[in-house]
């Protein structure tokens, strides 16, 4: 049976006292009234604390509201697809007052999604993670083996197959309330051709500032092209804290600002002393985006 929209708005707000709302897309956030700003959180790898409870304590110590939790592989399935495992972190969640914010998919990296044969399995698994975990966002990453580009081109191949998965696994997480977020390293013209292949609500783009300005894309005005389709951003600098590398920060934030955009700002890498990168990007992030 499809799940309506007021469904999961109303399945979202009772998780773990409304810790879902921000990861939807954010043409649904907008219109929701718990969503009156973008919130801070931290990707679990880039606290040291991959997989692992302990993350949600560490963000809560640094000031922070969520965590982009990531699963690891037991065998060929995620360490999140335990039901044990998605109690522990229910539990850390109410302890500590953190968000799961998102589920972070960064393995197909490693192990494609376009030709890995426990791909669509994995999907699966971190849709109903997700689900479970009371987020609504999949970030689906496509690095190293599982790069989509040959140089400046598209594998068409590769992006055929990606697509016909994705179409696949869609029905499941619209009926589950959650968002599968193609991570920026493609242009926003190439991922949102993606997106409209695949069809759905289900399906937005997670946008990072770095990696589409290591691509050579102009961020802010991509930001501004995909307004409505953005379900997560992850904020960092390539060199440092913001401002210290090759990001223009503040013409992203402006951008960010523009579009009305009220998800989850995820802070990721850091450079040196660990906490002081952290709250250092935090501090960045709540003024160049007006978050009190």
């Amino acid at each position: 049976m499809k799940t309506t929209r007021r469904e999961i708005l109303q399945r979202a707000g009772a998780a773990w006292g409304g810790a879902a709302l921000a990861c939807l897309p954010a043409r649904l956030v907008a219109a929701d009234a718990s969503a009156d700003r973008p919130r801070i959180g931290v990707c679990d790898w880039s606290l040291g604390l991959a997989a692992q409870t302990t993350a949600l304590d560490k963000a809560k110590a640094l000031g922070l509201e969520g965590v982009q939790v990531s699963p690891r592989l037991v065998g060929d399935r995620l360490s999140f697809a335990d039901a044990a495992q998605q109690k522990a972190y229910g539990e850390a969640a109410r302890r500590t007052g953190m968000q799961v914010a998102s589920v972070g998919l960064a393995l197909t990296n490693s192990f494609p999604l376009a030709s890995d044969p426990r791909g669509p399995a994995w999907l699966e698994q971190a849709i109903d993670s997700a689900a479970a975990l009371g987020c609504r966002t999949v970030l689906l990453a496509f690095f190293g083996k599982g790069d989509l580009l040959d140089g400046k081109k598209l594998k068409t191949r590769d992006v055929d197959e990606v697509v016909r998965r994705l179409k696949a696994a869609v029905p499941r997480a619209g009926d589950k309330g959650v968002v599968l977020g193609l991570e920026s390293w493609l242009s926003a013209q190439d991922t949102l051709d993606i997106l409209e292949r695949v069809g759905g609500e289900a399906m937005a783009m997670y946008y990072d500032v770095v990696n589409s300005t290591l691509r050579g894309y102009d961020v802010p005005a991509e930001i501004r092209r995909l307004k409505g389709r953005i379900c997560e951003i992850h904020f960092k600098d390539n060199k440092g804290p913001q401002g210290k590398g090759d990001v223009n920060i503040e013409a992203a934030c402006e951008a960010i600002r523009e579009i009305g955009y009220k998800g989850w700002i995820i802070l990721e890498g850091h450079y040196g002393d660990r906490d002081a990168c952290m709250r250092a990007n935090a501090a960045t992030a709540r003024k160049l985006l007006n978050i009190s």
